[in-house]
């Protein structure tokens, strides 16, 4: 009897996990490229060059923080892919679909970048990296919900990972509300929480993420 097509299509994790990393690796150097050095010829001093690079900053900024941003979505996916103990066709289009909205990350970055005293730039930044985040949780609920989970993830494992998802979607929101105030407040909130993520995962709201809010 022929095996239907749905049966065996995408059902290679390892597959799956190289096409992410693949897509971020081009989307983490799609980042830079934005950014460009000072044009020599309308250099002509010390002064002109440090004024130069001041009018930089904004774009220097967005790098490092849309840097993390993609490391700390890379990180997450491959974390969930690991945890997979198989994947079936539905799954594999979660996973696209998140990587779809990782590929909109170095043009949010970059509209921020050149516009960042402006809060539709910050919204639209903010709703590409919900669109992640909606992507993370709906891979992680679906394989928890279909059982493709490995033996050793437990249920209180599942509801962390799904917890940590929510927290930091809320977080985020909060950081762009304080844009009422001013946009740059938001892009400090993002890059503390960045940076809570990245290098300091013992601070407070990480061991409140653990212990379960």
């Amino acid at each position: 009897m022929p095996v239907a097509y749905e049966k065996i299509a995408a059902r290679n994790v390892e597959r799956l996990a190289a096409l992410s990393d693949g897509l971020f690796a081009i989307a983490m150097t799609l980042l830079i490229i934005d950014l460009h050095t000072p044009a020599a010829e309308a250099i002509s001093s010390e002064k002109e060059l440090f004024q130069s690079l001041l009018h930089l900053m904004p774009q220097i900024v967005m790098y490092f923080i849309g840097f993390m941003t993609l490391g700390i979505y890379w990180i997450a996916q491959q974390s969930q892919i690991d945890a997979f103990a198989r994947v079936d066709r539905d799954l594999t289009w979660i996973n696209l679909g998140f990587l779809a909205a990782v590929a909109l990350m170095p043009f949010s970055t970059a509209l921020l970048a050149h516009f960042i005293t402006y809060r539709l730039a910050l919204v639209i930044y903010w709703i590409n990296m919900l669109l992640c985040g909606v992507g993370l949780y709906a891979s992680w609920s679906y394989a928890s919900r279909s059982a493709l989970l490995k033996d050793d993830v437990d249920a209180a494992m599942s509801a962390i990972t799904r917890r940590r998802i929510i927290v930091y979607q809320l977080a985020y929101l909060v950081c762009v509300l304080l844009s009422v105030i001013n946009t740059y407040w938001s892009i400090a909130g993002l890059f503390l929480l960045q940076l809570d993520s990245a290098i300091a995962p013992r601070m407070r709201i990480a061991r409140w993420w653990n212990k379960g809010g």
